[in-house]
């Protein structure tokens, strides 16, 4: 408001401001606590997806490098993070709610495959984490126990629809598995009585791996404590004197030098050797074409991107899946002839690359040698380091904060 005063000699302007001098209104204490849980979720989400995750080793197929109950860190980074391609979900769960249970996730809007650079790409013996290959459709009752294809194989398609509630699952909610990477893109990968073959040479051997052996004694058991005080498995008893250990390769001499022990040999299934129980085949599970089994498979090459191959009816059961599920075509089989997305070809060019992921415990890792190829978009991240390890006895503390290539050697 402006007032003017007048006199006789000059004229004076006088301005008086109003100012209304609020005070800001200090938050609740409930306020402040639901803006410091949105900012931790926000800040632990882009952490999660961009630079690195916890996770938790639930079973024994990658003993003995990492054992049940080590909690480590994945790093993103290591192949570049991947662009979230189900991005509607409830932060920090991965696919299931937690209590309530159901989808923790909507599949209303979904995103191409893309991902940001990283440091390198996966290498030849990296522990990697990806994607459950099989896990786009799931039994949800069993799900933990055995995948919807390998009961599809064992009881019929129509049965398992009828005993369980099935759901399916996109690309980065399937659940996540960590096995060593042994095959990379172009290689060419072979089981030989249990010995992996890598473009024609031994694979890597790891000192901690495992794999089953025959024990067979004078009659008399090694005793319980003796084995319980070197941390070994006890073994399944098949016969008088005869038992199956799970070994690593120090454990096997360990074995060799007991007094009851009179022989000790691997258990490897033979050549040309398969079962007659179909939950029990091996990828592409055509026991027509391809006569392997878990201790001898192969030889296969692992699909790299922009390279082609030639399509049959003997090795179409080898890339049915590439074509039709990871890359999106449409696929028909027409008499021994293929028409992919409405054209007739006998030639596919892969769009991405693959690899080949196995367990470091061989008689007991549900991997590609069951489900087969790994797709560059399954990958989820590098095995780091081990920040937590317990076991029956307690914390394992010579396991703490040592990186996950350290523990393998």
């Amino acid at each position: 408001m402006r007032l003017a005063f007048w006199n006789n000699k000059k004229t004076t302007t006088t301005t008086t401001t109003t100012t209304e001098v609020k005070k800001k209104k200090k938050k609740s204490v409930a306020r402040e606590w639901l803006d410091a849980a949105v900012f931790a979720i926000v800040a632990a989400t882009i952490i999660r997806t961009f630079f690195i995750e916890a996770y938790t080793i639930p079973t024994g197929s990658m003993e003995g490098s990492l054992l049940i109950n080590d909690y480590l860190f994945v790093s993103k980074m290591s192949y570049g993070p991947r662009i979230p391609m189900t991005p509607l979900a409830v932060p920090l769960v991965h696919n299931t709610m937690p209590v309530t249970g159901g989808k923790s996730y909507s599949e209303s809007v979904q995103w191409k495959y893309r991902r940001l650079p990283g440091f390198g790409k996966v290498e030849r013996n990296d522990i990697v984490v990806f994607n459950y290959p099989a896990g786009d459709t799931v039994a949800m009752e069993v799900q933990q126990e055995v995948d919807y294809y390998t009961l599809v194989r064992a009881y019929g398609r129509e049965q398992v629809h009828g005993m369980y509630t099935i759901m399916t699952r996109p690309v980065d909610k399937k659940e996540n598995y960590i096995k060593r990477c042994v095959g990379i893109p172009g290689d060419k990968l072979e089981v030989r009585n249990g010995v992996v073959y890598v473009n024609d040479k031994p694979g890597q051997q790891f000192p901690h791996s495992q794999t089953s052996y025959v024990v067979r004694t004078n009659g008399q058991p090694i005793p319980t404590d003796i084995l319980d005080d070197n941390e070994i498995d006890q073994p399944i008893v098949v016969g008088n004197g005869v038992f199956v250990f799970t070994l690593d390769p120090a454990e096997v001499a360990f074995i060799k030098k007991q007094p009851q022990v009179a022989a000790v040999e691997p258990y490897l299934n033979k050549p040309g050797e398969t079962s007659p129980n179909p939950a029990e085949w091996v990828y592409p599970h055509d026991t027509a074409n391809f006569k392997w089994n878990r201790d001898n498979y192969g030889p296969i090459t692992i699909p790299k991107k922009g390279s082609s191959i030639m399509l049959t009816p003997q090795n179409i059961a080898l890339y049915r899946r590439i074509i039709a599920n990871y890359e999106g075509n449409k696929l028909e089989e027409q008499s021994g002839q293929f028409v992919i997305n409405g054209t007739p070809t006998n030639v596919y060019t892969f769009k991405m690359d693959y690899y080949w992921m196995m367990g470091d415990n061989r008689h007991n890792s549900a991997d590609s040698r069951y489900w087969g190829f790994v797709p560059e978009d399954h990958v989820v991240g590098k095995a780091w380091f081990v920040w937590l390890s317990y076991g029956p006895h307690g914390i394992r503390w010579s396991r703490l904060f040592r990186g996950v290539t350290t523990l393998s050697e």
